[in-house]
């Protein structure tokens, strides 16, 4: 099997390409040859060896990847629902940006009817993350109104897409034009171009009583003027702090910026939620991958919703396998809209020969 493996923190060239042992699974367990592997922002965190389960569950070396899709190579001998042959899409706990992937028999789900290998892998991470965040995380009020920072990206698009399903009123905020139209036609109620115009007076404008929910990924540049766009028993949910981490052209983070960033992390006391009457709730979703209760609940009502056609297959840029270091520069620059998977050369020279395509 081949597998991207990382033996240091550092810019794209810390990205290698190795080949190792194929994968036997144990009693419970399932061996994927992966056709598509979802990119997350989350790996890039990874490769910088600043994300924290990363660091407290394994260590160097890493590969990356929470999420994919391929054919069942092989399965243990306690594992009753899947066989050989047998399509699905997954997560993982790392170790997704590989030719193979071994995981429990409960981390694997049948690729929908309308899905394809891509758009499978592109789903799981962000529409669990998307549905923990709106539905176990928080309880908001029929109606909600809710602000979705990096409207435009995965976990972005996911909670756009949910708002709708929820009846939620949605405001995307995005940071380009380009984005715009994709958002909106995702079902947000407003977009907001923060490229144009000053994000927090349109939306103060737009929803003048406050929002119930404001969905930050962004850390320092937005979560102060986030909080003060809540209204009474409003919900500030941080997930991420993309904000904080700024990278060289190489793909190497500036570790001086990261640490005036930190510095300047605005700070919230009991003493100001209990009296502004509102909520500041944090969460990353590796920490929960022996939640099973929780993934088993979401991936249901996730998969219930495809199937109602409520959940279109995603939006999806695709890039060689090895050419990883190029999907980690995209996702970085923040111009993609939708998903970045990257896709397993042997399947990727199937479906050409197969479409007809040369090459």
């Amino acid at each position: 099997m081949k597998k991207i493996v990382i033996h240091s923190p550092g810019g794209h060239s810390h990205l290698k390409l190795e080949t190792h042992p194929d994968l036997v699974p144990r009693e419970e367990e399932v061996v994927v040859s992966t056709h598509a592997i979802g990119v997350n922002y989350a790996d890039v965190c990874v490769r910088w060896g600043v994300y924290e389960s990363a660091k407290k569950f394994v260590g160097w070396p890493i590969t990356p990847g929470f999420e994919y899709s391929g054919i069942v190579k092989s399965v243990g001998h306690k594992v009753n629902t899947l066989k050989p042959g047998d399509r699905v899409f997954g997560i993982s706990f790392f170790n997704a940006y590989a030719s193979e992937v071994c995981a429990p028999e409960k981390h694997l789900f049948p690729i929908p009817e309308g899905f394809g290998f891509s758009e499978s892998a592109a789903f799981p991470a962000v529409y669990m993350t998307a549905y923990h965040a709106l539905f176990q995380l928080v309880r908001l009020p029929k109606n909600a109104k809710v602000l979705i920072h990096s409207a435009g990206g995965g976990v972005g698009s996911a909670l756009i897409r949910l708002c709708r399903i929820a009846g939620f009123q949605a405001t995307g905020v995005v940071g380009g034009t380009h984005k715009v139209h994709y958002v909106r036609e995702l079902g947000a109620t407003h977009v907001i171009d923060k490229s144009k115009e000053d994000w927090a007076a349109r939306a103060r404008k737009l929803v003048p009583e406050g929002f119930d929910a404001v969905l930050d990924a962004n850390g320092t540049s937005t979560l102060k003027k986030s909080y003060e766009l809540l209204r009474a028993t409003g919900k500030l949910i941080s997930y991420g702090s993309h904000s904080i981490l700024p990278m060289s052209a190489s793909g190497r983070m500036n570790y001086l910026k990261a640490a005036w960033g930190m510095i300047r992390m605005p700070r919230f006391s009991p003493v100001q939620l209990f009296t502004d009457n509102k909520s500041l709730i944090g969460f990353n979703l590796s920490f929960l991958f022996d939640r099973n209760d929780l993934i088993s609940e979401g991936m249901d009502a996730l998969l219930g919703w495809i199937k109602d056609g409520k959940i279109p297959p995603p939006k999806v840029t695709e890039f060689p396998f090895q050419e990883v270091g190029e999907a980690h520069r995209l996702i970085e620059s923040g111009q993609s809209t939708g998903k970045i998977v990257l896709v397993n050369d042997v399947w990727a020279n199937v479906r050409r020969h197969e479409e007809g395509i040369p090459g």
